[in-house]
């Protein structure tokens, strides 16, 4: 089985539970259960560094938490260095603090040790709403850094679209676009 098949064939499978009249899918590559198998983990980093020109990217920038095992993987294979939009604030110098409001949290973000006219691909579990992404994306622009590439994993709602009229000039792609149809997972592409 090739990574794009392995990795649909783990979204379809996915448990769903329902937050009131909201069903969710629970994966581990969003939300770190159920357990992680490598095989999965593996076809999403190779399907990562395939995604993207990795050559013209100084940065890989993950965001807490699902962004840890995300990144790791595709930095030791790259030789990138990575670092992480963190919700904890660490008050080093040149931190960024982002207003993070998405559909269903608020909160800070902060980011640290990015330079100006660095090259960033930012590399992203989930995207439904986009708030989020959208939140990483301003604090990035306060750095003076650049992001080139944004690498979504899941894709279910309208957010990646949103992103990309707002931001015509990033690459913005997804490994996997699905909807959900009460207890199922339908996969779009």
């Amino acid at each position: 089985m090739d990574s794009i098949d392995l990795l649909r064939e783990s979204l379809v499978n996915a448990p769903v539970i329902w937050k009131g009249d909201y069903p969710y899918f629970i994966h581990p590559i969003t939300d770190g259960v159920p357990r992680l198998d490598a095989k999965v983990l593996s076809a999403v980093t190779d399907l990562s560094i395939e995604a993207i020109d990795w050559s013209t990217i100084d940065l890989i920038l993950g965001i807490e938490a699902m962004g840890l095992p995300l990144t790791s993987p595709i930095s030791v294979r790259t030789g990138i260095p990575l670092v992480i939009a963190r919700k904890r604030e660490y008050g080093l110098e040149g931190e960024v603090i982002i207003d993070q409001n998405t559909g269903y949290s608020k909160g800070a973000m902060y980011l640290n040790d990015i330079q100006p006219g660095e090259k960033i691909a930012i590399i992203d579990d989930v995207l439904s709403t986009g708030g989020t992404l959208k939140s990483v994306i301003e604090g990035v622009k306060k750095t003076g850094a650049k992001i080139q590439d944004i690498l979504v994993v899941v894709e279910k709602g309208k957010g990646l679209e949103m992103l990309k009229s707002q931001y015509p000039e990033i690459n913005i792609e997804s490994l996997v676009k699905l909807e959900m149809d009460g207890d199922k997972i339908i996969i779009l592409d």
